[in-house]
């Protein structure tokens, strides 16, 4: 039976997404399932490596991109006892996810509660987990601290405005004057990135103007600094990301400098008033911890059961759609995600 995936066969621009025809269905081998793709998700990452600029994925081409999906199981290889098929599942990996069908190894399958929109589930892998784990693994928050995050409009800036409301702490977003009023309603106080004084204004948002406890910054490279000076003393700033290295604003040196600064500033610390930095990527946090993945994982799909998250789905899109929706992301400023629906129009 035919089915259609997204297709790059050079890096480049969003016009290298190709929709493709394929005769076969691909059979899942050892250890791997068959998923049939409800929802794909999409996001800054998936740009980063159409352009050949995520540092864990270099090809080969062609390949197709998608990093989050969440589908059914049609099929499962030998030696796989769980899932079973039927079961409705998410899976995190790096490419592979715009497609009608997906082979994935079985053994970071989580499964997706009943009566949860798989676009909204879709949002749940890599933005809402990665926000989670940020905001409860890397350092222990009680209510009512404060916390900065860098590029609020965005699908990780989102949710961690989600997450912060949800776990009762003051949240202070950065994003364009256009999305001020999108990060005021999860509750947060809102700035505009170009703000002349920074640091002064978010320090005039927290208590006493002592800055704050945490800052999550995806920016990376430079910018890393101007989000430390808001630290308060013993304050954490978590990157993320490297945007500006991602989208060839900033070179790769320049993005390396900005992951040396965090090493130093958590050396150095002491010396700083007990302020420091650390990078967190939920994929190395995947392959180090498969465990904590898979309950982070699950106790977020809870949260999504009950209605104490609510992701922002802003426009549910065909396949045909991958070059359009790569596109408006490059743009920035989106507010929430841009999900794809494989079997949409088909």
């Amino acid at each position: 039976m035919p089915w259609q995936h997204v297709r790059i066969s050079r890096f480049g621009g969003p016009e290298v997404l190709q929709v493709v025809e394929e005769s076969a269905i691909p059979e899942p081998g050892a250890g791997e399932v068959r998923i049939k793709v409800l929802a794909a998700g999409t996001g800054f990452t998936d740009t980063m490596i159409r352009r050949g600029r995520y540092p864990d994925f270099k090809g080969p081409l062609p390949f197709t991109p998608g990093c989050e999906i969440v589908g059914d199981v049609e099929k499962i290889g030998a030696g796989v006892s769980a899932p079973r098929v039927g079961a409705r599942v998410a899976d995190l990996g790096v490419v592979g996810g715009y497609a009608q069908y997906a082979i994935r190894p079985s053994r970071f399958l989580v499964n997706v509660p009943d009566g949860i929109d798989p676009a909204e589930a879709v949002c749940i892998p890599l933005a809402y987990l990665t926000a989670f784990q940020m905001l409860t693994r890397c350092r222990e928050l009680t209510p009512g601290a404060s916390i900065l995050v860098i590029g609020a409009s965005g699908t990780v800036g989102t949710a961690l405005l989600d997450l912060a409301r949800h776990l009762d702490l003051k949240a202070i977003g950065t994003c364009s004057a256009a999305n001020l009023a999108l990060v005021e309603r999860y509750g947060a106080a809102a700035l505009d990135y170009r703000a002349g004084d920074f640091v002064t204004c978010v320090r005039r948002l927290t208590p006493g103007g002592e800055g704050v406890a945490i800052a999550f910054d995806a920016i990376g490279g430079a910018h890393f600094k101007r989000s430390f000076a808001c630290l308060a003393p013993g304050g954490l700033l978590v990157g993320y990301g490297s945007q500006t290295m991602g989208a060839g604003r900033e070179s790769l040196l320049a993005a390396g400098l900005g992951l040396a600064r965090l090493k130093l500033w958590s050396t150095l610390s002491f010396l700083l008033g007990g302020r420091s930095g650390v990078f967190y990527s939920v994929t190395a946090r995947r392959a180090a911890q498969p465990e904590e993945f898979m309950t982070d994982m699950a106790t977020l799909f809870e949260l999504l059961r009950v209605g104490a998250i609510r992701p922002v789905v802003i426009e549910r899109l065909p396949l045909a759609a991958a070059s359009e929706v790569h596109a408006r992301i490059d743009k920035g400023g989106l507010g929430g995600k841009l999900v794809l629906l494989p079997w949409e129009n088909v």
